[in-house]
């Protein structure tokens, strides 16, 4: 029987935080004191409550369920400009969402740059398997970590669920704290891990020495069971995976290796990995065997899986026009004096406002919206609405789509050097459009945008309300790396609970009013 599931979030912050690899971070923001946050479990078909309540000095926040669809509940997606206005300091906020999917997944700050900072967590909804298992390993985040300020680009550390070192000859962090990661094994069993890339700006491969991995679940979709020897994961996407422990009783390394091309993620350590022990080993020595190497990813995510419940989209409603194409730049111009870059889509940047988001905006009768908004209508009930991405610069994009999960038809073939592609490769509709996969495709809620090509994404308008569609790197998604697709706009008044919004942004409102600090990026970078 589904029961409710409360929980509690504090969000708080510290000066010189010692994490879980023994370095002082300058400038953390917790929930509930740790990092990563609690793990939030349920079972499927489960009401999960939470109160967010916002400890923070001078910032606002909101928090936002990567993935959950939120079927006719979009004011608890969390993305503040979006569906509301920021929780104010002092203050909470209870969302209130059920777990109509299972698998894994994760939250996060959807407020500036705070998830950097360490405003994030993990979900596990437990359900249904596409391949039995004997043990649940949970989740297992992985990220890339900021000694400083979160806006200081390059990151410090990896970190496997918010542990790792800085030296790998000793296994102990040289400033004497940190220590490896390392998860246990039973020998003759069949494990499930949970792997997640709650990174704020980077992709990596994973592989285990000696061991393959079986994927069953691609964020929160279930899949006939694929097994590989690495798996690329994208900043975002979610892997449930088995591992059978099949291997002489030992330590082996568990490995995060990055694309040649240093486009969509770099090692800044030496050698970020964790340790899976076998029980009957050493909980301490180091593996002796490195392993070999994954296949350059080319910053491409597995677009080959199957998923078991099929989604199939009709070929003959697919046509490629400039009405469902979003081409992607990125450009220069002057905010404040200062020259500053902003990625575009078709000409313009997001830039929402806090204290009136668009459903408020709705809300008050309006039905046009300004260019800033980037807003794009799907007006139909229960149709495919099929987009064509276009990426006219080299560096690919790990691009998220709230409030469903889409059907990845197909998109170019990734480069080893996309800036000696000659310029972007656009869709050719008289050639390209054979290459499309309808029957039931990959289908994700997070993919990679190639550098300097295309992908086409398809989505089934069944869930009215106002959902943002972005490139999760932190840096691109404050300048303005964002669309929000408006679904069945007329419908939203009589289906969306608009008034649910009212309380927390009068009281944001009057905070904002007095607040020394503004708006400074697009509102809604999600990784100060």
């Amino acid at each position: 029987m589904p029961i409710p599931r409360q929980y509690n979030l504090i969000i708080t912050e510290h000066d010189n935080w010692v994490g879980g690899d023994g370095i002082p971070k300058k400038k953390a923001m917790l929930i509930n004191g740790q990092f990563p946050g609690p793990t939030i479990v349920a079972d499927w078909g489960d009401t999960i409550r939470v109160t967010v309540t916002n400890s923070l000095l001078t910032n606002g926040t909101s928090i936002h369920w990567h993935g959950i669809r939120m079927l006719a509940n979009n004011v608890n997606d969390g993305a503040n400009g979006i569906t509301e206005c920021p929780i104010p300091p002092g203050a909470s906020k209870v969302y209130t969402f059920k777990a109509e999917q299972y698998g894994s997944s994760w939250y996060h700050s959807h407020f500036s740059s705070q998830y950097a900072n360490g405003v994030v967590g993990t979900i596990q909804i437990n359900g249904p398997a596409s391949l039995p298992y004997d043990e649940d390993l949970g989740v297992f985040p992985i990220t890339d970590w900021y000694y400083g300020a979160a806006d200081e680009i390059q990151h410090n550390n990896v970190l496997f669920n918010g542990v790792s070192v800085t030296s790998v000859f000793s296994g102990v962090n040289a400033q004497g704290g940190g220590s490896f990661y390392r998860v246990k094994l039973k020998p003759g069993k069949r494990h499930r891990l949970r792997i997640i890339n709650t990174s704020v700006d980077n992709t990596f491969t994973v592989s285990l020495v000696n061991h393959q991995m079986t994927v069953i679940q691609t964020d929160f979709i279930p899949v006939n069971a694929f097994t590989a020897e690495s798996i690329f994961v994208a900043l975002g996407q979610r892997y449930d995976v088995t591992i059978d422990a099949s291997q002489p009783v030992g330590n082996y390394w568990f490995n995060v290796t990055f694309a040649s091309s240093r486009l969509c993620g770099v090692a800044n350590k030496p050698f970020p990995a964790a340790i899976f022990d076998y029980e009957g080993a050493s909980s301490t020595a180091l593996p002796t065997i490195q392993g070999t190497p994954p296949p350059d990813s080319r910053c491409e995510d597995n677009n080959n899986f199957s998923p078991i419940v099929r989604r199939s989209a009709p070929p003959t409603s697919f046509a490629a026009t400039p009405e469902n194409s979003l081409d992607i730049n990125v450009a220069t111009q002057e905010w404040q004096g200062v020259q500053r870059v902003y990625w575009k889509v078709r000409g313009s940047d997001m830039n929402i406002t806090w204290d009136e988001p668009t459903l408020e905006y709705i809300a008050k009768g309006n039905m046009n919206f300004p260019n800033r908004y980037n807003v794009f209508e799907v007006p139909e009930a229960n149709k495919w609405s099929f987009w064509v991405v276009e990426n006219h610069f080299g560096v690919p994009h790990p691009m998220h789509l709230h409030g469903h999960d889409f059907l990845l038809l197909g998109r170019s073939p990734a480069l080893a050097n996309p800036f000696a592609s000659g310029g972007p490769r656009l869709f050719n509709p008289a050639t390209d459009t054979a290459t499309l996969n309808f029957d039931n495709p990959t289908r994700r809620d997070t993919t990679m945008l190639p550098g300097n090509g295309w992908a086409v994404v398809a989505f089934r308008s069944d869930n009215p309300g106002a959902w943002l569609f972005h490139c999760h790197i932190a840096w691109h998604v404050s300048q303005g790396l964002s669309i929000q697709f408006i679904e069945r706009l007329q419908e939203i008044p009589a289906t969306v609970p608009l008034g649910a919004i009212e309380p927390n942004c009068a009281a944001w409102t009057t905070y904002y009013e007095t607040s020394p600090h503004k708006q400074f990026d697009s509102g809604l970078r999600t990784g100060q």
